[in-house]
Parts: structure tokens; sequence; C-alpha cells
């Protein structure tokens, strides 16, 4: 039995790599029930249980290169509200799955298209990966030292900008589609959500609140009271301190003089105060500066790692993270009062069409 508030609406997920198993993944851990529909593969398969982002959901094989093929994913897809694809632009039309074709069958259906550039535009038949969708967003610029743009893991583009997007867009269609009975396609491209994360960026930067160039901000790594800094043993933490309120408590916690780093700071005084909070970081350990100033309004923070973080008392009490079959995890996100959202089970490589077919009374299936 599936918990969650999404609990019984049914998705077709077409599998593909990146943001599409991530959009299911988070719909799933919130209670929907998504078949994946997968191709004939041999053993390239990755080990079922470190695919985290395919957790909780069942697999169908098919051929969709096939008429039988198709027309089992038609079936599925006739009794969805909700269709994931990840395809390049024009693969679901030659297979014969267009949403021509699936409105057709499934008037009501919201059919979410994740692609990096998007179904038209110049680029939208070339291949690309998230740092090359958020370059064109202008994202990546804006991210990593004075020298160099640094890419931020795929965060920003596939998950961020393209995942968390399409769970918006097909949770929006599906509000229209209840109401008036009538579907529609969501073209979610990651090159315009990357831009769309930047709204505020954006705005600063027209307003003249940021300068068009890397390290050089309030949020960029520029300024000494939002940075990161490597304590005496080597390990890192977070000062965030932006308000007026907290900016004077990490002085005070500091020791420093609101006569030389009084509240606003202008810029001209910038490296100065790095220099120096540089020097006094470096004067404890990472665990004598969280006796000192962890849960205090400093807006501070230690630097974990992925071994760290699952074991911090915080996400401990919190139950941020989970362990599923071995695998450490972070657990469904976010959190509902009335309908939890929970993991219906781990990943898994082994197709499930005759539960799927029976679950779902799909007639006939290959």
């Amino acid at each position: 039995m599936r918990s969650g508030p999404l609990a019984g609406l049914r998705i077709v997920e077409f599998v593909g790599i990146g943001p599409g198993p991530f959009c299911g993944m988070l719909l799933a851990d919130l209670g929907a029930d998504i078949v994946r529909i997968d191709r004939p593969r041999s053993s390239e398969r990755q080990e079922s249980r470190f695919n985290v982002t395919a957790r909780g959901r069942r697999t169908v094989i098919c051929d969709l290169k096939s008429p039988e093929g198709v027309e089992t994913a038609l079936q599925l897809i006739e009794q969805a509200e909700a269709l994931i694809e990840g395809f390049r632009p024009g693969v679901m039309e030659r297979l014969g799955l267009s949403p021509d074709v699936v409105l057709a069958r499934q008037p009501s259906l919201v059919y979410g298209r994740m692609t990096g550039w998007g179904q038209e535009g110049p680029y939208a038949q070339a291949a690309g990966h998230d740092g090359n969708y958020i370059s064109l967003s202008g994202a990546l610029a804006a991210i990593g030292t004075a020298e160099r743009p640094i890419l931020p893991l795929n965060l920003v583009g596939d998950y961020g900008g393209g995942g968390m997007f399409l769970a918006m867009g097909l949770l929006a269609g599906l509000t229209h589609a209840r109401a008036t009975g009538r579907g529609q396609v969501v073209d979610c491209a990651m090159s315009d959500c990357a831009a769309s994360l930047m709204a505020p960026i954006y705005g600063m930067f027209a307003g003249g609140q940021h300068i068009n160039a890397r390290a050089s901000n309030r949020l960029d790594g520029g300024a000494p009271f939002y940075n990161v800094y490597q304590c005496a043993d080597g390990k890192w933490v977070t000062i965030c301190s932006l308000e007026q309120a907290f900016y004077e408590l990490l002085l005070q916690k500091l020791g420093l003089s609101d006569a030389d780093y009084g509240y606003p700071l202008e810029r001209a005084k910038w490296s100065d105060l790095h220099a120096r909070l540089t020097e006094i970081m470096a004067s404890r350990t990472r665990a004598e500066w969280c006796d000192l100033l962890e849960a205090t309004d400093v807006c501070f923070a230690p630097v974990l790692d992925l071994t760290e973080a699952p074991a911090h008392a915080h996400n401990q009490a919190r139950q941020t993270f989970v362990e599923v079959d071995g695998v450490v995890q972070p657990a469904p996100s976010p959190r509902f009062s009335e309908t939890p959202g929970a993991i219906s089970a781990p990943p898994t490589n082994e197709p499930q069409a005759a539960e799927v077919f029976r679950d779902w009374n799909v007639r006939s299936g290959v």
C-alpha cells in the first residue's frame, strides 16, 4: 500500500538518465504508482540497489521498435494520468508515441517531456549534459572562483533545474487536467529552468546589486561574511552572516571590533576582513568552532562530507537519511503532516510485467 499525498496517481515513466528518474523518484516517494518502461538490455544495468533514483517503481520491459511493444506502452498509458519521457526531440514521434498519438488514446494525460535544450530552438537536436545547459543560462558563469567557473555537480541543471521543475510542471498540469478533463504537453528544458533558478541573480544584476564577475558578490564567495573557511585540522566551515544582527553576533563571537568592520561593510574592506577571518578560522579545529558557533544565530555550519552528513545529530534527529537494502540515501522530502511519503520499495532491475498488467488492468502485454 503506497502512502503519501500522491497515492492513487498513476504515471508511466520511460527509463532514461538524470532528471527524468529523479523526477520519478520525487513523485514515487510521495505515493505515486509509477511504472517504468525499459528497453531490452543485456548486462549494462547498474547494480539495482545503488540506483537510488529508481526506487519505489516497478518496471515493464518493452521493445518499442516493435508494434507489440508500442501497443503495450499505449495500453499502460491509457491507465495513467501522466507520462515522463527524456528522449531527444523526435524520438517519441519516431516510435509512434508522439503527444498526438498518446493524447488521442488518453485525452486527459499530462505528457511530460524532459530535455536539455527544449523541443525546438537552434540547439534542440544537439547532445549535451548538465554543464552545457547551465552554461547557456548564465548560471555557470556566475559560479566558481575569480579565475574560472566551477561545475556545481549536476545539481543546477539535471536536478534543481530539471527533475524538480518537471515534477512541478506535471503536478500543475494534473491540477488543470482533473478540473477540465484536458491533458497537455509539458516542455521542460534544463537550459530554461536553470535560467529560472537564476531569476533573483538577474534581478540583483539589473538593480546594480550584483557585479558580473565571479567571487565579487555577497552570495558567490566574494563577501567575507558569506564564505567557506578552512580550520586548523584541514576541515571546513561555512559562515553566512548576511543580516546585521547575525553579522554583529559574528564579530562579537570572534572578538572583532565594530569600529573596524561595522555593518554594512563596504566592498573596499571585504578583502581585509576575509584575510582576518581566514586567519582566525585557521586557529581552531572544526570541532572547536562547532562548540562555539553551532546552532547560534551567527549562521554557521560545518561542511560535512558524504559519510559525515548522515551521522550528524541534526540529520539523525530529523531522519534526513535512511538506509535501504544496505544503501544510505536521502529520505523522501518534503514532509507532510497528514499524508507522509515513504520509500515503497528499493530499486530493482527485475521486470514485474505480470503484476503491473494485473494491477493496471492492461488487457495484454509483451
